[in-house]
């Protein structure tokens, strides 16, 4: 006789076994049509489930957090179901639920194009009219691997036959279609009504580029209408926004084969790459850094003591010289601290020892990983790392969250999420260590009242961190800055200070990056702002142009006078009509345009167009200096 223990505390009592969609209609029938499946103490499971002894249960509908992931992973089958429909045979391999959607591998003789990509979509809109029952049904494995190879589905039996072979497995079946997964999932194809395929793709069968390549069908699935619209909306402004175009558009980098993963930057984008470097240059020394620089070639022999050489190899560039030394291209730049704070003695006078780097750093990432500036080989970190005493790590942690906080409301992102991974399971250190890290870091975001979430398991393999994840102007989530805690390499690196009682103590190490990558970093603030950066980010702050010849002089005086006040100005005067020159510098998005006719030159003033066409007139160049002075001390930017 189940007693079930529902969220709001209330227990329904019943006098036999009875499944989560009985429970969900017996409190009442909009919540049995709105279920989509129910959580039964931490366990999600099907409205079919049998429930035999007394439980906590919760009904799962669109309005709950694991309701879309349910809806999203129902879909990727009724993908799977379609695709089998249209092209018999082709074979299915796996469909896992991803950010904002899902897809579904498939093996077939031929690629799929975009018209077959309308074709699926629409079969699996007529297979969610069919409202067909989504049923669980549990085999032997060795029945189920027999059963796929019988239908020539090779890579589902593949699968199945890893799972050891005393273990039952779970399919679900949907008309014809049957499919191995864990569920749950919708109790009908009926459920799902709101869902778009966005492109296809290529991947290789278990991600290993020496197996076969596969067609990936991404799609995406939503409980309302609306929301799918909205995220169409962002697709299509991502789209306008993609920084490899904009790059182009605007001359800031390119990229090119012989250097892969590796960027050419552009006058103006290098620029815009020094602006940034120059503005946290500023920022770190107002905070009490000191800026260092450390070799980007270094022996094996540091990397294995520092431990990135037994967890990090297959990242690394490594070269070996006609000596049969071996070293290694630095993938991060901490053992180079380390090796900086071990030259000389250290006093506990000297902590904490805030040491920043713009350091060049080299990881193989694959190539099919590339991703013009949001993923290279080769980047620049805004590191730093902060060597202090246990006492002091605490009050340092707040202060790096306090500054990494306020340095991205300079850029224009005030929703920012702040994730704590904690301890890996591969990983240096003990976990007396690791209680003692984790707890700094935790304590740190308690006392400021800053919310954070849990990422159990995530952490660096030398200690915990904080990661924060910024949300740009159309809703997309981007992991920029970190802080690390870390006491395994101050032992491995066997580096000490001298304590207040003249004893010999460990230092705690902090390792901490703001904007993480300045190449990711920069391809954020291309997209976040579609290539219009505010006046002080920007590479060329405005272009003077002349109406005609006569205007020249004066053009070019006023370009030295701004030139001269600090201002990043060009000079256009080409003998060509002024509305071909707005044009032509519209479309590289400057923040100003300064027209000059015989008007202007007659008044000793200059004509002013703000981005987007805004005619703000004629004005004293002392009255527009003034103004573009106040707008770059405010950080003010429209996005």
């Amino acid at each position: 006789m189940p007693n079930i223990t529902l969220p709001d505390g209330a227990v329904r009592n019943f006098e036999h076994p009875v499944s989560v969609g009985e429970v969900a209609t017996s409190i009442g029938a909009g919540l049995a049509k709105a279920a989509l499946a129910g959580r039964v103490g931490d366990r999600l499971v099907d409205l079919s489930h049998s429930i035999e002894g007394d439980a906590e249960l919760a009904i799962v509908t669109d309005k709950s957090p694991e309701g879309l992931e349910i809806i999203r992973h129902s879909t990727a089958h009724l993908l799977a179901h379609a695709v089998k429909e249209l092209f018999p045979d082709a074979q299915v391999t796996i469909g896992p639920v991803i950010e904002n959607g899902f897809y579904y591998d498939f093996a077939y003789k031929r690629p799929f194009t975009p018209e077959d990509l309308v074709a699926i979509e629409q079969r699996m809109a007529e297979i969610a009219r069919r409202e067909l029952p989504v049923q669980r049904e549990v085999w032997p494995r060795d029945k189920a691997v027999a059963f796929f190879e019988s239908i020539g589905e090779h890579y589902k039996a593949e699968i199945i036959a890893s799972i050891p072979s005393d273990e039952d497995v779970s399919l679900y079946r949907q008309g014809d279609f049957i499919d191995l997964c864990r569920g749950p999932h919708v109790p009908s194809t009926g459920k799902l009504k709101v869902f778009k395929l966005t492109k296809l793709a290529g991947a290789y069968w278990r991600g290993r580029s020496d197996n076969e390549m596969l067609q990936r069908v991404y799609g995406t699935a939503w409980a309302k209408k609306d929301e799918l619209d909205g995220y169409l909306h962002m697709l299509e402004e991502a789209e306008k926004r993609d920084h490899r175009k904009l790059g182009q558009q605007l001359d800031f980098f390119h990229f090119q084969d012989e250097a892969p993963g590796s960027v050419f930057w552009h006058p103006k984008g290098w620029r815009l790459f020094q602006t940034l470097i120059n503005y946290m240059r500023d920022r770190q020394e107002e905070a009490g850094y000191v800026e260092v620089n450390t070799p980007d070639v270094m022996d094996r022999a540091l990397w294995e003591t520092s431990g990135h050489w037994q967890n990090y190899r297959q990242n690394m560039f490594t070269t070996t010289t006609e000596d049969e030394r071996v070293f290694a291209l630095k993938p991060m730049n901490c053992p180079g601290a380390v090796s900086m704070f071990a030259q000389g003695l250290k006093s506990y006078r000297d902590l904490p020892l805030r040491m920043a780097e713009f350091g060049k750093v080299h990881r193989y990432e694959p190539s099919g990983a590339l991703h013009g500036l949001l993923r290279v080989r080769h980047f620049t970190q805004d590191d730093a790392h902060i060597f202090c005493t246990e006492a002091q790590m605490e009050q340092e942690c707040k202060d790096v969250v306090g500054l990494i906080l306020d340095i991205y409301k300079d850029f224009g992102f005030d929703s920012v999420r702040i994730k704590l991974s904690t301890r890996p399971e591969s990983r240096i250190g003990s976990d007396e260590v690791w209680d003692k890290l984790e707890g700094a870091l935790a304590s740190a975001l308690d006392h400021m009242g800053i919310a954070y979430e849990l990422f159990p398991g995530e952490g660096a393999f030398y200690g915990p961190k904080l990661e924060f994840v910024l949300r740009d102007t159309i809703g997309r989530d981007w992991q920029c800055g970190t802080l690390q805690v870390d006491m395994s390499l101050p032992e491995r690196f066997d580096i000490d200070y001298v304590a207040e009682d003249n004893s010999r103590k460990r230092p705690v190490m902090l390792h901490r990056a703001l904007f993480g990558s300045l190449e990711r970093f920069t391809g954020i603030l291309i997209e976040h702002y579609a290539g219009a950066m505010p006046l002080w980010l920007a590479p060329v702050h405005a272009v003077v142009m002349n109406i005609s010849e006569g205007q020249a002089e004066y053009a070019t005086e006023v370009a030295k006078a701004l030139k001269h006040a600090g201002f990043r100005v060009e000079a256009d005067l080409r003998n060509e009509k002024i509305n071909y020159k707005i044009r032509e510098h519209s479309v590289h998005k400057l923040p100003y345009q300064i027209v000059i006719g015989e008007k202007e030159k007659a008044a000793r003033v200059v004509a002013v167009r703000a981005r987007g066409g805004q005619d703000l007139g004629q004005m004293s160049l002392d009255s527009l200096i003034e103004r573009w002075r106040r707008e770059i001390e405010a950080k003010a930017g429209s996005v």
